[in-house]
Parts: structure tokens; sequence; C-alpha cells
């Protein structure tokens, strides 16, 4: 019986992870979080009857209190999913959150000796050094969960760190692939939200739309699998079948094909490293006799986000944390429509270049920078938009 902590359980991945949780019957959910939206995490307490949750939001916790049974611990406040990370009954933390709220919750399930699955991109983007860090001390495993990520996972069983060339996260392009260029500046959030292939919550659809969340991925690579920036790539593949490649130095390419669904890598790190048969209908190589797969370059003009994370790459220390903590205001401030779509990599570039990165930074100072960064964004005046 797997024993999980569930953090962001009313998320789509939380709700994903629950639905493999129930395919895989031997499941017991311990502990569930939340931010703020007590409806939903209530009617999952009710089905799931973890021994406890926590809710980000403290008045939101107070009014989950009168809506499930007394016997369930309810811990409030920032630091509830990091607690509930370290509850002593789980084996495995799967850290859904959205943001550097993942951070500490990630630290804290490593400490008490949980093996963490990783959801949350931002997590290893803002802090990887000391996730990686905690990662040795613990001894314990880091299962990635992003699909790309799950895909080179799989891809590298077996395989010498020596041996690899590159790897490749492929992306679908988003909803503006084709686009005319001279009106991508003017795209609304409906349009922006319209994925072509992937069904996922609005901040992370936004930034498929731009590519900063494979520009984000590019940096989570980098510490997931001890790899230089240049030896991690990125190409366009609209039919989003193939998940991600790894090219070895002898010219040997592996790949991980499978349908887009977050479900499939969801289970592998809940059943890591046993595989047992999922949700998903198999791909049937009859049925798609005639499909063309195809790989572009990522168009810099189209999608300068993605070049922003890897300019925060290179400059390592509190950098990628600010180039995080810019975008996810960017992004909120375009989908309440005070920004054009437009605006968004303009405003991420203005940010990072008034900070000067802290190198080797404490948890602290990360905190700190992501603090600075979301005050900076939304100071930006609308000279930002040229």
């Amino acid at each position: 019986m797997k024993r999980l902590v569930l953090l962001g359980s009313t998320g789509s991945i939380g709700r994903a992870t629950l639905d493999v949780a129930d395919h895989l019957g031997d499941v017991e959910v311990v502990g569930l979080a939340a931010r703020r939206d007590v409806e939903t995490l209530a009617a999952q307490i009710g089905r799931y009857r973890p021994r406890a949750v926590a809710v980000e939001d403290p008045a939101a916790a107070a009014r989950l209190r009168g809506m499930v049974p007394p016997e369930v611990e309810i811990l409030a406040g920032p630091q509830s999913a990091a607690e509930l990370a370290a509850h002593p009954a789980a084996d495995l933390v799967l850290v859904a959150v959205v943001g550097v709220v993942g951070l500490l919750p990630t630290l804290a399930a490593l400490r008490a000796g949980k093996d963490v699955a990783l959801a949350t991109k931002e997590t290893l983007v803002a802090g990887g050094p000391l996730v990686m860090a905690e990662l040795q001390r613990s001894g314990r495993r880091l299962l990635p969960v992003d699909s790309e990520h799950s895909a080179i996972f799989q891809c590298l069983e077996g395989v010498a760190h020596g041996a690899i060339q590159r790897v490749v996260l492929t992306a679908s392009g988003g909803p503006f692939l084709h686009r005319p260029l001279e009106t991508l500046a003017q795209a609304t959030p409906e349009e922006a939200l319209a994925h072509p292939t992937w069904k996922m919550g609005r901040k992370v659809t936004v930034d498929a739309a731009t590519l900063m969340n494979k520009g984000l991925e590019v940096i989570e690579a980098r510490w997931l699998f001890d790899l230089a920036p240049e030896q991690i790539g990125v190409v366009i593949h609209p039919q989003s079948l193939v998940h991600g490649l790894v090219e070895l130095r002898d010219g040997s390419v592996l790949a991980q094909v499978a349908p887009p669904d977050m479900r499939l890598p969801i289970q592998l790190a809940l059943t890591y490293p046993e595989r047992r048969p999922s949700l998903l209908r198999a791909l049937s190589w009859e049925e798609r006799a005639g499909t063309v797969l195809t790989f572009l370059p990522p168009d810099p003009a189209r999608y300068p986000s993605l070049d922003l994370a890897r300019s925060a790459l290179l400059a390592g220390g509190t950098m990628p944390a600010v180039l995080n903590a810019a975008n996810e205001v960017a992004v909120q401030l375009f989908l309440d429509r005070h920004i054009s779509f437009g605006e968004i990599p303009v405003r991420v570039r203005r940010t990072m270049e008034a900070h000067r990165p802290v190198a080797a930074p404490s948890v602290e100072e990360v905190l700190a920078a992501d603090g600075w960064a979301r005050t900076a964004v939304r100071a930006l005046g609308s000279e930002v938009r040229r």
C-alpha cells in the first residue's frame, strides 16, 4: 500500500492523481492540501478520508472546519503544506501546487525521509541547488511528473551519464504556432487558453502559449539530470506524441512515445519502478498509419520567453527565481486583462534586467528574490509595452 500526501489536490494534476489512485486501488491518501478551494477539498475528504489536510488560506480553513468530520486534522496557513509534507504516515509526497510555494514542502518532505513526485516546475527553477543538495543528503527519490521530464527519466534508465550527448524536450507550440506574428501581441486570454492538445490549469496553459513552460522545463532538466545548459534542447512537436528524446554519444536516439495524458507519468511516479496497466488506451500504430510526426525549431520572435529562461539559467543564483515570479505575476495580469499578451515577456525581461542575482542563495534569499520580483513586475508602467 502506497501512502500518499497530495499537495495541490484540487488542481488539474491533483484531480488526475486521485483518478490514478482510484484506478490502482492500493494507494492510501494520507493527506490533501489546497490553497483555498475548500468546496472541492471537502468533497475529496469525504471520499478519501485523509488523516490530515492543509489549507494555505486561514479563512478558507476555518470554513472547511464546519464541512468535514471532526476527526480530520486541519492545518492552516502558509507553512501548512510543508507541515503536511512531513506527515509521519506518508511515504510519498506528490507536489502539484502552482508556483514557488512548492519549494518549502519539497524540502520538508525530503528532510522527513519521504520520496517526492514533483509536478511543480517552479520548485527546481527557483531552488534547484537547494533541492538537489537535500535530495543527496536524504538518499530518497525525486520522481518527475511533468510529461517531458518523465519521458527523459524513462529514456535514461540504464544509460550511463557519460553517454548522454543531450536531451530534447518537446513542445506542442501551443495555440499560436501558426498565428501571424503581427497579431500575436493582441491575443486574448480566451485564445491563449485554447490549447490544442493538453488540458491544464490556466497559468501553465498560458505558459504553453508563450513557451515559458518549456523554458522553465529547461531549467528543471538541468537539475534533475545534472546537465549543462547546452545539453538541453527544445523542439516544437505539434502532435504531442513524442514527449522527450535522449541523444547518445554513439548517434543513437531514445524517445518516449505515449498519448498526451498526464495520468501516465503520474501513475509511473506512484508505482515506480513497477509498470502496471493504466487508464489510457494504448496507441495503435495500425490505426495511425499515415500519421506524420513533425519537429520544428522554436521561432525566437514567436517565443521570446524561451530565450529569457535560458538567460536566467546562465545567470544562475536568484535569477531563475526572479524569472519565475515575474512570469507568474505577468501571466495573472494578462488573465485579468490588465496587460496584453505581448507584454508578458517584456515585463519579465525588464524585471530580470533590474535584478542583481545572489550567487548560491539560501532558501530565505530565494524567497526574498521571489517577493522582490512580484512587486517589481507590478510596478512597471505602460512603457514596458515598447
